[in-house]
């Protein structure tokens, strides 16, 4: 069983940034792709970013070229890191980690855009 911990949310005004941050208890962290969601009040969770185990990124077309997603296995964290924030971003932002079979996902931290 993998515990993932999400944190760096807030409050932020439109065009901040801000660095979410997932946490794994696994030491195997390394071996799992891992993933960014997101789900905004009545709509449905939607896929932000992805890394693969071996370094390879994908995200939204929605958040293309203002969002990074980067891991650190020493770590066992990965990090988003949000620019030019809209208050269409704001939701729960969600970890996911995948490995095999198994899926985990973290609690969700909010994510609020508002001047």
């Amino acid at each position: 069983q993998v515990q993932l911990v999400e944190f760096g949310g807030g409050l932020v005004q439109p065009g901040g940034s801000l660095r979410l941050s997932c946490a794994a208890s696994d030491a195997l962290f390394s071996f799992y792709a891992v993933a960014w969601y997101r789900q905004a009040p009545g709509k449905q969770r939607e896929l932000v970013a992805s890394v693969t185990n071996g370094g390879s990124t994908n995200y939204a077309d929605s958040v293309k070229g203002r969002f990074t997603i980067s891991r650190d296995n020493a770590k066992n964290t990965v990090t988003l890191q949000m620019n030019s924030l809209k208050p269409e971003d704001t939701a729960v932002y969600y970890c996911k980690a995948d490995r095999g079979p198994f899926q985990y996902w973290g609690q969700g931290t909010q994510v609020t855009v508002s001047s």
